[in-house]
């Protein structure tokens, strides 16, 4: 199966503990990292910069949907970020953890 890392933003450590840790816990994810990023985008006409969370998910294709689905639930924002991207490779052997994190 397809192993995807799944990326989103949130404002602050609690808010990326409590996704990250809701998906782990439900198995729709074998791990999360997150790290401190600084944003900058548009959002309703104004320029905004400010300080983010960004999580990066580690699941696979069949886990997509019901991981979407927890973190549009849980996701203070408004409008959150929320995408995947395939992963190109990994080694066997990390592929094989992943998948039975998963379950």
């Amino acid at each position: 199966m397809e192993l995807l890392a799944v990326f989103t933003t949130v404002a602050n450590p609690e808010q990326a503990d409590r996704l990250a840790r809701a998906a782990v816990e439900q198995r729709l994810a074998a791990c999360v990292q997150v790290e401190a990023v600084h944003s900058s985008y548009r959002w309703q006409g104004e320029v905004v910069s400010e300080p983010e969370q960004r999580l990066l998910f580690k699941t696979d294709q069949a886990h997509y949907a019901a991981l979407e689905a927890l973190l549009r639930d849980l996701h203070p924002y408004e409008l959150p970020a929320i995408f995947a991207l395939p992963v190109v490779s990994a080694t066997a052997e990390y592929t094989a953890w992943v998948h039975e994190s998963l379950g």
